[in-house]
């Protein structure tokens, strides 16, 4: 089956990983035995983030991409297939499927090792229908991130000239989360919509390593997240960008700087041209002079505002509560998931704060298992009657409610 015949051409596209999809083996402290082919990486973790909000048919607007070598197991192939996405398999004999070894430490920070070759995704993996996404993740550097925006809209330009600007939401790789990268960092917020790192990657970047974590609680320090955003954000004044940075059991901090608005709401309007040369002549019309610039009662007119953005700086909670930390089995693919959520929110027209409310409740779902969490159908009402409405449930909960119990517990 060729690349086009898996995603229909005019199926519609809310979101799109380019995060790779990794057969997991993850090693625990002992006396927790290690698990084993255990479906994997951001790409997967990311879409399945954007799948819990989008029951079928909206599950064919989430989009990533599968490399199957010749070791795939047959029982990842059927779990991928019963989420009914827009998933793009392409297979090759040839080579091995992409394998990773994970390993925790006492302060559950991870260690990560490829254990095959690596196959990076790039902008030519992407069909028609995948470039035409709503919005992006993109795991990888700085320098990379701007290549990969740029590539992307210059694909989608030559498919479609009117077609509007994605949404790009980056998430940094680790290793180059360095002081020496800052400066590509910043250079990288204004081709991108939303930066989120985690507080140890964002300690990277300021080459603040360990700073991040108070040492009376051993707790990632909201103080000197805040402080962190803060002076981030300080280097860029003019624009608006925004952070999410994700802290594992301390929630996520939301910061936005005030300033000139990227996507403002309305198109300015062009003024009629003026092809006037040289100075004033006697036979000059005045009233085409100043055609455009006065209005029907002689006022002039002015140029239409740039829009500001007033700023935003807010925590929110993580949907387990310190009481409830038994419902934590393994933070693999916390993150992923939780910008799959956020994405897929953005896309839909959510603000960053509900959307970062979708990433945190995507996020839980992740985190109460080894791999990925398990779908089901909602129970029949009673014998031998359909489930309520064929409604879908994700370790046994449904995603909508628990949503609506996380936004009404944060007060928005």
């Amino acid at each position: 089956m060729g690349d086009e015949d898996q995603i229909a051409p005019d199926q519609e596209i809310d979101f799109c990983t380019l995060g790779m999809f990794i057969i997991d083996e993850i090693h625990y402290l002992p006396p927790t035995p290690p698990v084993f082919d255990i479906l994997g990486g951001a790409g997967s973790f990311s879409a399945l983030g954007a799948r819990l909000f989008s029951p079928p048919p909206l599950s064919r607007t989430v989009s990533w991409i599968v490399d199957k070598g010749s070791d795939f197991p047959p029982s990842l192939t059927s779990q991928i297939t019963s989420w009914q996405t827009s998933c793009l398999i392409r297979e090759d004999a040839n080579r091995l499927t992409t394998r990773g070894w994970n390993g925790y430490d006492t302060s559950q920070n991870r260690a990560f090792k490829y254990t095959t070759p690596k196959l990076r995704l790039t902008t030519d993996s992407l069909t028609p229908s995948l470039l035409l996404s709503k919005s992006f993740h993109l795991i990888c550097s700085p320098t990379r991130c701007i290549d990969l925006v740029t590539a992307i809209l210059r694909a989608r330009k030559a498919l479609n000239k009117t077609i509007e600007k994605p949404l790009f939401i980056w998430e940094p790789v680790p290793d180059l989360c360095l002081p020496t990268e800052l400066l590509n960092c910043t250079n990288c917020l204004p081709y991108i919509d939303i930066l989120s790192p985690n507080a140890n990657e964002l300690a990277g970047f300021m080459g603040d390593t360990g700073s991040e974590i108070d040492p009376l609680t051993n707790e990632i320090s909201k103080p000197w997240v805040e402080r962190a955003c803060e002076q981030l954000l300080g280097s860029m004044p003019l624009q608006s960008y925004a952070l999410v940075v994700r802290c594992g059991a301390q929630g996520c901090y939301i910061a936005k700087n005030g300033g000139r608005s990227r996507r403002p709401s309305m198109r300015k309007k062009r003024r009629p041209a003026n092809h006037a040369r040289g100075g004033l002549t006697l036979d000059m019309d005045m009233s085409t002079l100043f055609l455009g610039l006065l209005d029907d009662e002689g006022a002039l007119i002015r140029e239409e505002e740039v829009p500001i953005d007033p700023g935003i700086e807010k925590w929110l909670p993580a949907y387990f509560t310190a009481e409830e930390s038994e419902g934590v089995v393994d933070p693999t693919g916390g993150g992923n998931g939780f910008l799959g959520g956020m994405a897929v929110a953005l896309a839909r027209g959510r603000g960053v704060v509900e959307a970062s409310c979708w990433g945190s409740v995507a996020a839980s779902f992740m985190i109460e298992q080894v791999g990925v969490p398990v779908l089901s159908s909602a129970p029949c009402p009673n014998e031998g009657e359909k489930g309520e409405d064929g409604k879908e449930l994700w370790n046994g909960v449904s995603v909508q409610q628990r949503l609506e119990e996380y936004i009404k517990r944060v007060g928005l």
